[in-house]
């Protein structure tokens, strides 16, 4: 038996001891990184905000669906409105324009990073912005001949031709600022990093995303952790999600559904006006459309007030013109809102040679008045509104045929010349100052989502002065020409300011609208 001594026992006993207490202190270590680490946050109901709309996303690309990307805090532009339509400082503190009207220069936001980590400089602002001069966008509008650095923070546009709305044009989703990392080698957007209190957190076309609080963001910190976007198309979808809780927040409620929320205790439904109007496109070229007298009849032909009251539940919103009267400037004060008279436009169709047939039908030269309007489900009052539409024609002798299909064949039907109508939802300020929209819109033969194969001299010049003049007097005197002469010339039909109608839940506090759609502000929300 081999003689082990009392020392060699004590020796052995200190290492085994050590060992324990060696173990106890990396326990006591672990437990105490395990309570310092950040957690690994994931989306759930009760750190997540939950948004619905009827509108699809399939891009990063701020040029072609922005305005999920600003809506969401995703991505910034140089320039803010606010709920005025005043143009603010956004990611561009200030800006001036020299006295020719050429040169515009705007001095960048310190201390703003964007989502990777890099900083917003100015060799970052100007790479964003070259980019979205070569694609589709606001910045098309102006003849922007160069843009370059002065000095280490400021940038500068350079102007083939003055263009007083410059700085609106900046206010818009296409011009927004992201990172140099955020385009692949053929220029295109393909992991997006933004300079918003939200950064991307999963992206799942053409449905859903999902962003998560950016805590080094350079102005107010979120509270809500996750946010999601979802898109649901039918509206009886999103009222549903509405009622259940399922989405918090619903954008673009159908009017005629709302009151199925009545019983609902838990939610509350903002209607709040904005600077979009519901009118009829015409394609004045068409050869029953082609006289004035025609185009007017079937304005005098809509009872506004009534689609107003009956079918959109907003009493008092009917218009005859393209912008509100908030808008001033380009409001006519002695405009009627509703000139329904159903006499005067029989009248002015037997004028033209229109006559009934035996079935009550308008006739002439044994040809009956049938032409076709064509409106989008993204908005689904606009079917309800092309069906009223259709039956006041009816009493006319006017046959409407409406067909609901997607809003591209709109562009594509004013391209290829095979439009006839369309009933659409024209947004008058995703941009602040709509003098940009309407010059697109509405002169040298008119746009897409504007006039069709329409001719005004006098709005084409009255226009192209108001984009150089820097005149306020002069500039509402013009803008008071161009809006009396659309309405007298009736190459649209306005029927209707447009209400939004969002459903809250209410377990959300500080919800706030942005009547120019550009931004939920979900960084000022938090749940009760």
């Amino acid at each position: 038996m081999t003689e082990i001594s009392y020392a060699t026992v004590a020796k052995k006993k200190k290492i085994v001891r050590l060992f324990v207490y060696g173990a106890l202190i990396l326990a006591c270590v672990a437990v105490w990184f395990s309570t310092k680490q950040p957690v690994q946050l994931t989306p759930e109901k009760s750190n997540t905000l939950s948004i619905s709309g009827p509108w699809e996303i399939s891009s990063l690309d701020p040029s072609k669906q922005g305005y999920i990307l600003t809506r969401m805090q995703v991505i910034e532009t140089l320039l803010n409105v606010n709920k005025k339509g005043d143009i603010t400082p956004g990611l561009a503190s200030a800006w001036k324009v020299s006295d020719d009207g050429l040169d515009w220069t705007f001095t960048l936001k310190d201390g703003v990073v964007f989502h990777d980590g890099t900083a917003m400089n100015v060799d970052a602002v100007l790479g964003s912005l070259n980019n979205a001069l070569k694609k589709h966008g606001t910045l098309k509008k102006a003849s922007v001949e160069s843009i370059k650095a002065v000095g280490d923070n400021q940038i500068q546009f350079h102007l083939r031709e003055p263009y007083v709305a410059f700085p609106a044009l900046l206010t818009n989703y296409s011009t927004a600022i992201v990172a140099p990392a955020s385009y692949n080698e053929t220029g295109e957007v393909a992991t997006l990093y933004g300079t918003g209190p939200y950064q991307m957190e999963s992206f799942e076309p053409p449905h859903k995303l999902t962003v998560k609080k950016f805590g080094d963001y350079w102005g107010d910190n979120a509270n809500i952790t996750f946010a999601t976007y979802l898109t649901g198309h039918r509206p009886e979808s999103r009222i549903l999600q509405a009622k259940s809780g399922e989405a918090d927040i619903v954008f673009t409620l159908a009017p005629a559904m709302i009151p199925q929320l009545a019983d609902t205790s838990d939610v509350k439904v903002h209607s709040n006006l904005i600077p979009r109007t519901l009118f009829v496109k015409l394609n004045s070229g068409h050869p029953f459309l082609d006289d004035v007298r025609a185009r007017k009849a079937l304005s005098m032909a809509i009872n506004r007030a009534a689609i107003a009251k009956n079918v959109l539940s907003a009493e008092g919103s009917e218009t005859a013109q393209l912008l509100p009267s908030s808008m001033s400037q380009w409001y006519v004060a002695d405009v009627p809102n509703d000139e329904f008279d159903q006499a005067e436009a029989n009248a002015l169709f037997a004028e033209m040679g229109w006559t009934a047939d035996e079935n009550g039908k308008l006739t002439r030269d044994g040809k009956p008045f049938q032409i076709r309007l064509i409106t989008y489900a993204d908005r689904p009052e606009l079917a309800t509104v092309a069906t009223a539409i259709q039956a006041q024609w009816a009493e006319l002798g006017v046959d409407l045929i409406v067909d609901i299909t997607n809003s591209s064949m709109i562009p594509a039907g004013h391209a290829d010349g095979s439009l006839e109508m369309a009933l659409i939802a024209r947004n008058f300020g995703f941009i602040a100052d709509p003098l940009p929209i309407i010059s697109t819109d509405f002169s040298n033969g008119g746009g897409d989502w504007g006039t069709m194969n329409w001719e005004n001299a006098e709005v084409d010049a009255a226009i192209a002065e108001l984009i150089q003049t820097r005149d306020t007097a002069r500039s509402t005197a013009l803008s008071q020409q161009v809006a009396r002469a659309i309405h007298e010339d009736y190459p649209v039909l306005p029927i209707s300011s447009y209400s939004q109608h969002t459903a809250v839940n209410g377990r959300v506090q500080g919800f706030a609208f942005d009547p120019f759609e550009r931004n939920y502000f979900i960084n000022q929300m938090d749940f009760k």
